[in-house]
């Protein structure tokens, strides 16, 4: 591996850490870092899933306690997060690479809007917490749309945290923290299992998911002291701009 190369990818993951530890979208760093460091979209792809996982487990880890205060009903979207992903999983290997690299620029693009719109879509919701939806019924909605969100996560993944908050926003929950704790255990499902498809499929550089696990990890670690310093908003405005960026320079190059 290239000594930029390593650098480059290092760097993306590191932030990338940082970035969903504080706000959500990092995919949106790395993934694109990855297709131009010269791999092959699906690779990118795939390899970004697998380098970026780890660290998804200090988001668990740090909402440990409001995870114990989660309705037990709700870890039945464990289920179609499950299945949703390692069908999303199948579905990219079988995408032609032609087909998936003219796609990944709406794809970026779509997930800076979630990305963009996500505090706007949760203010909206958050007009319906008042309202009996831990029922049966909304429950059997929510994991029917967890499924799909599951099969996106599997293929691509950016922006699967606003479509999750949503449903549970849907299902009555408004305290943000267990929220945020539910959405990290279910994003890991999705992206874990995936995860584990792509590589016993042989889909991913490892010289990059190693390096980029580590860097992952330890931007995570480093977020707390990093966002005091920079600011929410800053970041948030960050991932933003280098979202519209790459998906502009991606739309360019095809």
């Amino acid at each position: 591996m290239p000594a930029l190369h390593a650098v480059a990818v290092f760097a993306a993951a590191f932030l990338a850490g940082m970035i969903n530890s504080i706000a959500g979208g990092g995919t949106l760093v790395s993934f694109p870092t990855l297709i131009w460091a010269g791999l092959p979209p699906i690779v990118a792809n795939a390899t970004n899933t697998a380098a970026i996982w780890p660290g998804t487990l200090g988001g668990m880890w740090g909402y440990r306690l409001e995870l114990r205060t989660v309705p037990r009903r709700y870890l039945a979207l464990l289920a179609p997060s499950l299945t949703g992903g390692i069908a999303g999983a199948v579905l990219l290997r079988m995408t032609p690479a032609s087909a998936f690299s003219a796609m990944v620029p709406y794809l970026i693009l779509f997930a800076t809007v979630l990305f963009v719109a996500q505090e706007t879509i949760q203010r909206w919701l958050g007009l319906h917490h008042g309202n009996d939806q831990g029922s049966g019924r909304w429950l059997a909605g929510a994991m029917a749309f967890q499924f799909l969100v599951g099969i996106y996560g599997g293929y691509f993944g950016a922006g699967i945290g606003i479509l999750m908050l949503a449903a549970l926003s849907l299902l009555g929950m408004s305290d943000i923290h267990q929220m945020n704790g539910l959405k990290n255990v279910l994003g890991g499902s999705i992206n874990g299992i995936a995860a584990l498809y792509f590589i016993y499929s042989g889909m991913v550089y490892w010289p990059d998911v190693l390096v980029m696990a580590v860097a992952a990890i330890l931007g995570g670690w480093a977020s707390a002291r990093i966002a005091r310093r920079l600011g929410r908003l800053f970041v948030r405005r960050t991932v933003a701009v280098i979202g519209f960026g790459m998906a502009i320079s991606l739309f360019f190059k095809g």
